[in-house]
């Protein structure tokens, strides 16, 4: 028995006219979220990063040469509001891992793009990042992964 089931079990002495069958898995997807972002944050802290951070310098690195988009294309890739994007373009800047330049081909339009230290940062913050995932699920078979991944592939189209 893990803590949510524990909880389970108060939740049908307390009330067995509900059916809470579907706490369990929401309250674990819940759980083991909070446990591994809080793993993943310390793999980013060691680059000097934290996931916002890495979500921007990610996102322009997997991006085509020369690693550059315009904040409304970052934005759109990571669905946040345009104010976040600019506080996040704005540390990443002072940081010296991103600069902030017009479009040569449109003055109007904003161009971010990785700097060398950006790049050299996030290429060795995602090969640690993609070894700390692979920590994360150790407890699980090549199988049990698939099927976690089709259950969740499920999940995600329809909350969105």
């Amino acid at each position: 028995m893990d803590a949510v089931d524990k909880i389970l079990d108060q939740w049908r002495q307390a009330r067995p006219d509900l059916d809470v069958s579907a706490m369990g898995p929401v309250g674990r997807l819940s759980r083991v979220f909070h446990q591994n972002a809080g793993r993943m944050g310390k793999t980013f802290a060691r680059h000097g990063l934290n996931a916002a951070g890495f979500d921007v310098l990610a996102t322009l690195r997997r991006s085509p040469a020369p690693y550059a988009l315009s904040p409304g294309e970052l934005m759109a890739s990571m669905m946040i509001t345009s104010g976040t994007m600019t506080n996040r373009i704005e540390q990443l800047a002072k940081q010296g891992l991103v600069t902030r330049t017009a479009d040569p081909k449109d003055a109007r339009r904003g161009v971010v793009k990785l700097t060398k230290k950006g790049f050299d940062v996030i290429d060795t913050a995602v090969a640690e990042h993609v070894e700390t995932q692979k920590a994360l699920l150790s407890g699980l078979s090549d199988n049990e992964i698939a099927a976690l991944d089709n259950a969740l592939r499920k999940l995600m189209a329809e909350a969105e």
